[in-house]
């Protein structure tokens, strides 16, 4: 697709007060990508120490982007390099076809973090030729990058399709670890790793405080057959990258807004400098105490979607303030969690007798980092270790200027096609921003941090299945209770009506819309997308007899009907006693079977229905971020006045820049 770039004017005006008119959320578009910008609301009217720690903060955040890479695929690094090295190159035509294809291809591979596709994992097909790129790389390739870079190696990567395929597998009965290319694996069979942590975990002597095994290394067979782990620190692996984080970081401790965010800053140096896990307990539960605050970070190894097995944990960052009039929302669920808790549909022995330290709130994103950027999250709850959120708790966040930017891009087409009738179209057009933010908040402030695991149950107990399990119990959580009274009771919902828009929405997405990010005859392999396709089908076939939900054809196009909203609640609350039940118990049988049998398949004449349909509306299916750019403002004898903050910046720059100047790893990272 041909890219379309939109003017974008700065919204901060000379003196630095915002322009809320000339804001412009859209700026290109690319493959199946649209590029959007998100507004820093309120950043002008933070002090200069909030500003000072949010830039350093931010300093930190940018400089972890080549960690991901790498962790993504061994050759991305050089291959990205490459391809920058030929998009740069005076020696090169740019009006070319092959060059304008090779464009495309290294946007992709931008906004991806590597060769393969960020929701789909398969490795991107270049549109230009093999023979093509050698001959650039011939003309503008020094004689210390043909060191670094072997183009026979990176080129057999990026061309023959039956090498290194697929980031992630997660497809049933394949070893799941030989056939992902991810970097968190090396020489080992699945069988091996998973022996090799069950023994790391029958030698922990407090079983009731379990580690957060292996999620900082990568394991590697050595030639005598010994299987070790290669951790991620300041002084090994990654440690040009970590050591600049760390330096940020100690750069931001003198801004810190009180003495508690001062020990999350040095309880996160500690951990980067030794890889102590024991240490990065201690961080998470610093981290997760410290709720005062204004400004607040994600930093480091956290999320294990990139893992097969749901180990190894994927490097990112984002640095955030508080919305204080919004997370007025989120502080009301909090103080009402324990009510929630013990009316939930689950077992009760499944329940949490006594709920800790649930901690909501509503943020401003300032900067998003490794795998929160370009594509991220519009809400996160952490931390992982279900100890720590039993005992200490659990910090929730939703984040309001990615949501405001994400609708702002959404437009109406995708209803007027899809919805069954007039009446969803208006349902949605009324309730559905509202709901999507209430959704957001119940699933992350309270879907993730209910129910209990049972003893001797571990975080890693159903293996390839356990986010799909995760992500579907938090959901089911939130569209359960969207529907309870208490909701109107607690002010955050207008009426009865407001909760059929987010059912609607829902089902419509699980059963038919998000089929539009799969290509023809794939099946659904991300982890999110399976989840939504197991409720949405699980309800569809489990109130066939009531006709609670039915696919419906009309003029030649299906649509989601649903008749009855109250049983489709009481479906709700059903899956999400059997999903808690799962998850407390480590069925991994029973997750396998639901999973399986519900989040995978896709009905292929009906996918291909769902695809004309929608490219006729000339939409992109995914959506990601470009960051603002932060600037020291200093007075002629050198002393920092302020914190300047500008959203002109384009995608191709920023990537450029970011290449260039916060770039640490070698290219070759063993």
């Amino acid at each position: 697709m041909a890219i379309t770039a939109l003017t974008i004017v700065s919204c901060t005006s000379p003196n630095n007060e915002a322009v809320d008119d000339t804001f412009e959320y859209a700026n290109e578009r690319f493959a199946d990508l649209q590029m959007l910008r998100y507004k820093v609301e309120g950043f002008e009217q933070l002090s200069l120490k909030q500003k000072l720690l949010i830039y350093y903060l931010s300093e930190a955040a940018l400089y972890g982007r080549d960690i991901l890479y790498d962790q993504n695929g061994r050759y991305n690094l050089r291959i990205r390099k490459a391809l920058e090295t030929i998009y740069l190159s005076e020696d090169v035509d740019h009006e070319s076809k092959d060059f304008k294809e090779m464009e495309e291809y290294l946007k992709r591979v931008w906004f991806s973090n590597g060769i393969y596709h960020h929701y789909a994992m398969d490795k991107f097909e270049p549109d230009f030729s093999e023979f093509w790129f050698r001959e650039q790389w011939k003309k503008c390739a020094t004689p210390e990058l043909e060191q670094e870079i072997n183009i026979d190696e990176i080129c057999k990567v990026m061309f023959d399709f039956t090498m290194l395929h697929k980031r992630v597998n997660l497809t049933e009965g394949q070893d799941l670890i030989l056939t992902s290319a991810n970097n968190y694996y090396d020489g080992v069979t699945q069988e091996e790793a998973e022996q090799f942590y069950e023994q790391q975990k029958a030698q922990w002597d407090d079983k009731e405080h379990p580690g957060m095994f292996g999620m900082n290394s990568r394991l590697v067979k050595l030639p005598n057959g010994e299987i070790v782990e290669k951790r991620w620190t300041a002084s090994t692996l990654y440690g040009e990258a970590i050591t600049k984080i760390i330096a940020c970081l100690e750069q931001a401790r003198p801004y810190a807004e009180d003495e508690q965010q001062c020990e999350v800053i040095d309880k996160l140096v500690e951990f980067y400098k030794t890889g102590d896990l024991a240490t990065f307990d201690q961080y998470s539960i610093a981290w997760v105490e410290n709720t005062a605050s204004l400004v607040d970070f994600v930093n480091g190894f956290i999320e294990c979607y990139g893992d097969p097995l749901g180990v190894k944990c994927s490097w990112e960052s984002i640095v955030n303030f508080k919305d204080i009039e919004a997370t007025k929302r989120t502080e009301c669920l909090s103080k009402n969690a324990q009510w929630f808790e013990d009316n939930s549909p689950i077992d009760p022995q499944f329940k949490k007798e006594n709920v800790k330290g649930i901690s909501a709130k509503v943020i401003t994103a300032a900067i998003l980092g490794g795998d929160l950027f370009p594509s991220t999250a519009i809400g996160i709850n952490l931390p992982n270790s279900n100890w720590i959120r039993k005992e200490h708790g659990s910090k929730s966040v939703t984040i309001s200027n990615l949501t405001k930017a994400y609708n702002k891009a959404a437009g109406n087409g995708l209803r007027t096609e899809f919805c069954y009738s007039r009446h969803e179209i208006d349902l949605l057009n009324e309730y559905s921003d509202m709901t999507d933010d209430i959704h957001t908040d119940l699933h992350e402030c309270l879907g993730h941090g209910s129910g209990k695991m049972m003893p001797g149950i571990g975080d890693d107990s159903l293996k390839a299945y356990a986010m799909t399990i995760e992500e579907a119990r938090a959901d089911l959580f939130a569209l359960y209770y969207l529907a309870d009274k208490k909701m109107e009771e607690l002010g955050l919902i207008p009426d009865n009506n407001a909760y059929k828009a987010a059912y609607y929405e829902y089902m419509m997405n699980g059963l038919m819309t998000q089929l539009v990010r799969i290509q023809p005859g794939r099946n659904i392999e991300e982890a999110h997308m399976r989840n939504r396709a197991l409720i949405a089908h699980w309800c569809l076939e489990k109130g066939e007899k009531d006709k609670t939900v039915v696919m419906v054809h009309h003029e030649g196009k299906t649509y989601v009907k649903i008749n009855n909203y109250t049983k489709l609640r009481d479906l709700f609350g059903e899956l999400l006693k059997e999903v808690q039940r799962i998850k407390s118990t480590g069925d991994y049988k029973a997750a396998q079977a639901l999973v399986e049998n519900y989040g995978v398949k896709v009905d292929l004449v009906l996918h291909k229905e769902i695809l004309e349909r929608y490219n006729k509306l000339d939409l992109a299916p995914y959506k990601g971020f470009i960051n603002p750019v932060y600037s020291l403002v200093k007075d002629k004898d050198g002393n920092i006045t302020d914190v300047t903050v500008d959203y002109t910046e384009n995608y191709a720059d920023q990537m450029l820049r970011y290449s260039r100047d916060y770039s640490t790893l070698p290219l070759v990272n063993n």
